[in-house]
């Protein structure tokens, strides 16, 4: 078995892409089983809404239960992240437009804004794993604002269906294990973005 993250924490940081959160629970599986240490993370629309991809209850259970620990959801639970050094690296999987929004503004009023700022007081690395239908529209500034920020990689992504959600980008989650090795290593994987 590859142990490669033997040992490192990761903040596994979720926000609300529902439809996303159960190939982002096997990543964070597939982290713990190659030696890591999660720290999740949860922002507060995505631990407060049930939705047809699962109830709150349901997944913040099931965080829980592949972290080994309880999960982090409020601002105030996530502040001492940085000073208490408690993560040498956060994912955000999935990450929203939202979430991209606020990080690119300096907007911190979730868990995971939080998590990620006090984190990266640090300058320790933050992967992102875009989920968004708007990334190529409106988004598209601030993800870019985020492409040339320091200590942020992002896990590579893909047009998931160009012709009825032309401007959406959907991160190759199975590539999260592959993006946090890289990152410690200050690579961004490439191609960023692509189309199957």
């Amino acid at each position: 078995m590859n142990e490669n993250l033997k040992g490192v924490k990761i903040g596994f940081a979720m926000t609300g892409s529902f439809c996303t959160f159960d190939r982002c629970f096997r990543q964070a599986e597939q982290l713990i089983k190659m030696g890591a240490e999660l720290i999740p993370i949860m922002s507060e629309n995505a631990s407060i809404f049930s939705t047809r991809f699962g109830t709150n209850i349901e997944n913040i259970a099931r965080l829980n239960k592949i972290s080994g620990r309880e999960v982090i959801m409020n601002i105030s639970d996530a502040e001492p992240i940085g000073p208490k050094n408690m993560t040498d690296i956060v994912v955000v999987a999935p990450c929203t437009s939202n979430t991209v929004a606020k990080l690119a503004n300096g907007v911190t009023d979730t868990a995971v804004t939080m998590a990620v700022k006090s984190h990266l007081r640090s300058g320790k690395p933050v992967v992102l794993a875009i989920a968004s239908n708007d990334s190529l529209l409106g988004s598209a500034k601030n993800i870019g604002e985020l492409f040339n920020r320091k200590n942020y990689y992002f896990v590579p992504m893909l047009q998931d269906d160009i012709e009825k959600k032309p401007a959406s980008l959907v991160a190759e989650f199975e590539m999260i294990p592959q993006a946090v090795e890289a990152a410690f290593n200050g690579i961004q994987l490439r191609p960023i973005i692509y189309n199957k």
